[in-house]
């Protein structure tokens, strides 16, 4: 089974972590929530999550790491040098790594963006040393994956899902979820 690590620090975006927990879940895999600083982190709109654990920079490699938004949770994850150099570990091995909103200046601190395709919340463009920016919902590049806010995270979650699993697990959870039905309906 694949295992994911979604880390989560004070000020993370709820949305953007909990759905792509849930989802990967329902595809069967491993997800673990690990937190920076305490197990129990407080997201930006103020609701308290207990992590199924601390975040070891020193532990196993997972098959994907997945890097939540949110101004302050983003700002906490960038400064942290373990959360840094377990990143650059994760892109030396080629590991699943997805970022969305702010989570896209994380990899930019670590250091692993120069050459590569992606997006993030509209205002980061400046910040991010990308080759060539997207404005796409969600963009993968090889084994980096990201997208651009709360209303995108159910294709960044897609995205995730096609990669550790299947383009067909995602189809099939996509219809169980009403995605299919959300898309066709116009407003």
């Amino acid at each position: 089974m694949k295992h994911a690590i979604v880390l989560l620090a004070d000020g993370f975006e709820l949305v953007e972590a909990m759905t792509v927990v849930d989802y990967l879940r329902r595809a069967e895999v491993r997800v673990t929530t690990a937190a920076t600083a305490a197990i129990d982190v407080r997201s930006q709109s103020d609701v308290l999550v207990r992590a199924d654990e601390l975040f070891d920079e020193e532990m196993e490699l997972p098959d994907a790491v997945i890097i939540p938004g949110g101004g302050t949770g983003a700002k906490n994850l960038r400064e942290d040098r373990r959360v840094t150099a377990f990143i650059r570990r994760m892109d030396q091995a080629k590991h699943l790594i997805a970022a969305i909103c702010a989570g896209p200046t994380v990899l930019e601190a670590a250091g692993i963006l120069q050459g590569r395709t992606g997006t993030s919340y509209p205002g980061f463009e400046n910040e991010l040393s990308y080759a060539a920016y997207t404005d796409r919902l969600a963009h993968t590049d090889g084994h980096i994956i990201t997208s651009r806010g709360p209303a995108t995270t159910i294709f960044f979650a897609g995205e995730i899902v096609s990669a550790l699993t299947s383009k067909n697990t995602w189809q099939k959870l996509s219809r169980d979820i009403l995605q299919d039905l959300v898309l066709a309906k116009k407003q």
